[in-house]
């Protein structure tokens, strides 16, 4: 591409976001009776009436106005809406016997379920740590440390390393199988990963780094296949590679209703997480001021196995996934696979310096700006077929929320303009 292109691509990124993504949220999310934030909208952007507050989506929107008005969008705004996040996390959802943030609670703030997850609990980490650092609330600190410590104490497992995701409301494991307690999953261990980053980023603490350099070294170790750098989905305690199955308490699995287990349960990856793991690693590694040269033949093969088999050539965007040793299993384009390619691409092309990247990038953009984007409303289709025609139409719930298109946009627009710097 040359620098004409380019130019056009971050125009496009940018009037997205300033004139679409963000004012579809900004208009609509603030729950201005019961405090914190409306997250479920169909398909024309209208409230759908769902009785629940997920610590997820609660996390995730916070995060997203953070990190909206440390980037400098906003005009100011995306700061008090943030607080009014915070408030709901701590008043509502914080339990103040046992520690921790209950898993969900109604839209009057009544906890619906008190389970302490562990992957609410990362973004809960990784959204405080971000509001104390866009807006110098000390609280983000407080509660993101509380956190931290939390897991420490209750979820580290110290036999095998890792951690432990699912437990009651004290912090007792779950059972084995659907209820969780007796699986490790690259999903929850990668948004530590990216909590810890932004934890340390806010606190400098040693104990902060040390374990984000711990997590890093599971993650390289014992999450990616040995031979293709592909992330592996679930484990057993003793880092065996075990079944993907479906949680009783789960995420990302919505189209998987009715199957216990999938297919190809020993030779699945995601495209999207791949890509994922592999900038959110960098970006950890530019916050410890390590070298990312330390690990480029890890990042190359990884950006590797996407563009060779995740990239549509015919139809354009990403696959949902495939076996580790390439090709793919299933064809049809989610949402957030999109948004994660789109920053990974670019930071593969400023690191590896192959003009592919910037193709691929190209080719998931255009799929995303003349597809995946419900024009006139604002906010991207969860789901939809290889050739680009919507599956699910709703705007957000639970699990479809704003914190992959914003922060796609937000991190790419930065990337272009470096990699503009070199055109």
């Amino acid at each position: 591409m040359n620098r004409e292109e380019l130019l056009v691509l971050k125009d496009e990124a940018e009037n997205h976001l300033v004139n679409e993504l963000l004012p579809f949220w900004m208009s609509r999310m603030t729950d201005e009776v019961n405090g914190g934030f409306v997250t479920h909208f169909d398909r024309n952007g209208k409230d759908t009436g769902e009785d629940e507050k997920s610590l997820i989506a609660q996390t995730r929107s916070v995060y997203t106005l953070a990190s909206a008005h440390r980037a400098g969008y906003g005009g100011g705004l995306l700061a008090g809406m943030a607080g009014h996040g915070v408030d709901y996390l701590i008043g509502r959802m914080w339990d103040d016997e046992q520690g921790g943030f209950y898993w969900m609670t109604d839209r009057s703030g009544n906890v619906r379920n008190d389970m302490k997850i562990i992957y609410g609990h990362s973004f809960a980490i990784y959204s405080l740590s971000e509001y104390t650092l866009a807006t110098g609330d000390p609280r983000g600190a407080e509660y993101a440390g509380k956190v931290f410590d939390l897991i420490q104490k209750y979820c580290a497992d110290t036999m095998y390393g890792g951690y432990w995701e699912m437990f009651h409301r004290d912090w007792t494991l779950c059972g084995p199988g659907s209820r969780g307690g007796d699986r490790k999953t690259l999903d929850v261990h990668m948004h530590l990963m990216e909590a810890f980053t932004t934890l340390y980023e806010c606190t400098g603490k040693e104990v902060h780094r040390r374990k984000l350099m711990e997590i890093i070294d599971n993650l390289l170790n014992r999450f990616l296949h040995p031979l293709y750098k592909t992330g592996i989905p679930q484990f057993f305690k003793d880092w065996t590679p075990a079944p993907q199955i479906k949680f009783d308490i789960i995420w990302g699995w919505d189209r998987f209703t009715g199957q216990g287990q999938k297919a190809n349960t020993t030779d699945n990856t995601s495209f999207g997480h791949n890509t994922e793991f592999a900038w959110l690693l960098l970006h950890a590694l530019d916050i410890l001021k390590i070298s990312p040269e330390n690990y480029r033949d890890i990042f190359k093969t990884i950006f590797e196995h996407t563009i060779r088999n995740g990239i549509d050539r015919e139809f354009g965007g990403v696959f949902v996934e495939g076996p580790n040793s390439g090709g793919v299993s299933d064809m049809e384009k989610e949402f957030w696979q999109q948004a994660e390619v789109l920053i990974g691409m670019l930071d593969a092309f400023l690191l590896l310096k192959d003009p592919d990247y910037l193709s691929a990038y190209k080719n998931v953009h255009r799929f995303v700006f003349d597809k995946m984007i419900n024009r006139g409303v604002g906010e991207w289709y969860p789901l939809m077929t290889r050739e680009g025609e919507p599956i699910w139409t709703h705007m957000s719930h639970s699990w479809k929320i704003n914190y992959h298109t914003v922060r796609s946009m937000i991190q790419s627009i930065e990337r272009l303009n470096r990699v503009l710097a070199e055109f």
